[in-house]
């Protein structure tokens, strides 16, 4: 039996799917990525877990602390061994998957004596496919070339014949172009000597012990010959709330905050934190700073802040004074300003907090501002040692485009199990 199972990572994104199967000891045969912040965030964050595993963190710190920057710590992780990983910064498309294809198997071959991998992971952007992307875009969102992404994914499915895959997207998948893509992906699955369930396995974060109502569908695949069937995974609800996942970290006003280091506000944690391993070991975080805003948008965080915490009701836009009012629309997305439950699970996490915070404001009144990056990377459950490459914007949204990273682990559990009792 192989002392790890062996994953090709396609639109890895920052790498929250990665994660959980990076906890479970799964190597990677490579990580294809598109977006070269994303792909940066990915090749950090693994050199992150080589370090760890050598028992070197203490290079990955000084990085962490801003003590030296992203080309030293990769080429000072060079000199103590650690290559960096092979993340792919590139489009897949019809002219570029036949090299991407010939570089892996000469990977596959040379490094690990093989044809084929056991597992294939990842999901295409989902923007064409959710339910609010339609709404706003209308027949944009129906032309949109996206859509069409998993047919890549195919691609690789038949070049490298892995004994399962996971292939994680939105639930408006089901309904895209009237069900064509949702059967698509199963057709295409079938006629290349797959299993997959007709039925959509629609699963919810806030099951995986993530401080977040998300739904995702979970395709789990495998080849026909396999005698597996699709897993059965426990609920386990969250144990504290948003308040006890943000209660340690500095209290901010618009505009105030950084990117580097800062203390946490109090060396009191929370049960959920101390179990989930959220802190660093350095005892600093980073990525928390706050966006400005400007004294209209605070008044009506305040107002929506109030509402909901007096009566648990959400703003309607036209209930505003007028002299906050500034849209002209008054018949569509009269919701535009949603505070996060304190009390509960957060709504889901969006890459659309890159555009603006409106939809993710903060529940402290005392605050009256929008998400920072770490606290929307905390609602997501990437611990705070989790970097994020790139401009404040690109980590928004690669946050709020990835997979849960406790939701990936106990996927990957149980892709683990499946694979290891077929040894």
């Amino acid at each position: 039996m192989p002392s790890k199972f062996l994953v090709l990572d396609m639109f890895s994104g920052g790498g929250g799917l990665t994660e959980g199967f990076v906890r479970h000891s799964f190597d990677f045969l490579g990580h294809i990525e598109m977006d070269k912040n994303a792909a940066d965030t990915l090749e950090t964050r693994i050199l992150y877990h080589n370090l760890k595993d050598a028992g070197k963190t203490a290079l990955y710190n000084q990085y962490y602390r801003g003590e030296i920057d992203r080309e030293q710590f990769i080429q000072m992780s060079e000199e103590e061994g650690f290559e960096s990983p092979r993340v792919i910064n590139r489009m897949l498309s019809d002219s570029a998957n036949n090299s991407i294809i010939a570089d892996l198997k000469s990977t596959l071959k040379n490094c690990y004596h093989r044809s084929d991998v056991d597992v294939i992971i990842g999901g295409p952007p989902c923007q064409s496919y959710s339910l609010a992307g339609r709404g706003k875009n209308g027949k944009k969102s129906e032309n949109d070339p996206r859509n069409y992404l998993y047919r890549h994914y195919h691609q690789f499915l038949k070049e490298f014949q892995p004994r399962l895959f996971i292939f994680e997207n939105v639930p408006g998948l089901i309904s895209a172009k009237k069900g064509t893509i949702f059967n698509d992906v199963i057709n295409g699955c079938s006629r290349l000597g797959y299993h997959l369930d007709k039925t959509a396995h629609v699963l919810n974060a806030s099951n995986f012990e993530v401080m977040q109502d998300r739904q995702r569908i979970i395709f789990i695949g495998w080849r026909k010959e396999d005698d597996f069937s699709y897993p059965e995974f426990p609920c386990k609800r969250h144990t504290g709330t948003v308040k006890d996942l943000l209660i340690d970290l500095p209290r901010l006003q618009a505009g105030e905050g950084n990117d580097g280091i800062q203390s946490y506000r109090t060396g009191r944690q929370s049960k959920y934190l101390i179990d989930k391993e959220m802190r660093t070991e350095i005892g600093k975080v980073r990525h928390h700073q706050a966006r400005w805003h400007n004294e209209r948008d605070r008044e009506i965080y305040r107002i929506v802040i109030k509402k909901w915490d007096k009566s648990g009701q959400r703003l309607n836009y036209n209930d505003l004074p007028e002299e906050l009012k500034t849209h002209r629309n008054r018949g569509a997305f009269l919701d535009r300003y949603k505070v996060v439950d304190k009390n509960s699970v957060s709504h889901a996490i969006l890459a659309h907090l890159a555009k603006d915070g409106h939809y993710f404001i903060h529940p402290d009144i005392t605050q009256a501002r929008s998400l920072t990056v770490r606290e929307a990377a905390r609602i997501q459950s990437f611990p705070d040692d989790y970097l994020f490459e790139g401009p404040r914007s690109a980590k928004y949204v690669q946050i709020g485009n990835a997979v849960p990273p406790l939701m990936a682990e106990g996927i990957a559990q149980k892709i683990y199990k499946m694979l290891n009792s077929s040894e």
